[in-house]
């Protein structure tokens, strides 16, 4: 038989005890997304030090200038790799669906605090989703440019015209994902519950029937059918 699981993961399960708490996030996946976002940070930093000569001084955080050149790249690397696992994970979570749409168009309510009007959503709602494909499409410009102008590895890559412009679009690419990723923060912060996801794992019933519905209905069905799925 099929797989009828379409808005939740693996190990995404509601536990029947009081108060009820919903598991929303693996352990595997909780540290996978905490190590992708240290790596964002530490890039963010040294590559700001880099953007201009009155942020240099950021280069001491990580000991020096040379260090930094050093560092950033390679931690970059391990941001793809990290963000890779992060994405075999969630990418068919985030595929776009019909209640996506009618979400945005509601967003005006979601500020207002009105979420009756909204409608039910799976695991992720269209701003998760939006915040997802953009970081996806962010790194892989960022690793593509990156190694383009990384000249201690590939001198011989592209010409230095080519390199120039690959500068620019890393450094503007750069300002996108640090705009992103401070969306990301606030809506989290902002959306009491969300942070205990991925330190606790888990949300409590209340959290997922108000902001994910249809997910929580899933497994619900789900274990209600069999409970050792």
């Amino acid at each position: 038989m099929a797989d009828k699981r379409i808005y939740s993961a693996p190990g995404d399960r509601i536990e029947t005890k009081h108060p009820v708490t919903v598991n929303r996030y693996r352990g595997y996946t909780r540290l996978n997304h905490w190590v992708t976002a240290a790596c964002m940070i530490v890039l963010l930093i040294s590559g700001l030090s880099f953007f201009h000569p009155s942020l240099f001084f950021l280069t001491g955080l990580f000991g020096g200038g040379q260090t930094t050149r050093w560092l950033h790249p390679i931690v970059g690397l391990i941001l793809v790799a990290s963000f890779l696992l992060l994405f075999a994970q969630m990418w068919k979570l985030n595929l776009p669906r019909r209640e996506d749409v009618e979400w945005s168009r509601k967003f005006g309510d979601l500020l207002q605090g009105n979420e009756e009007s909204l409608p039910e959503l799976g695991k992720y709602n269209a701003g998760q989703k939006m915040v997802f494909w953009g970081m996806s499409g962010l790194i892989v410009v960022l690793v593509t440019t990156g190694i383009m102008i990384w000249e201690q590895y590939f001198p011989d890559l592209v010409s230095i015209p080519v390199r120039r412009i690959a500068v620019a679009v890393h450094a503007l690419a750069a300002l996108f994902t640090i705009l992103i990723f401070i969306v990301h923060v606030y809506a989290a912060i902002w959306t009491r519950g969300t942070i205990r996801a991925m330190t606790r794992g888990t949300v409590t019933g209340g959290w997922a029937f108000r902001h994910h519905r249809k997910w929580l209905r899933e497994l619900a069905g789900r274990q209600g059918s069999d409970p050792s799925k």
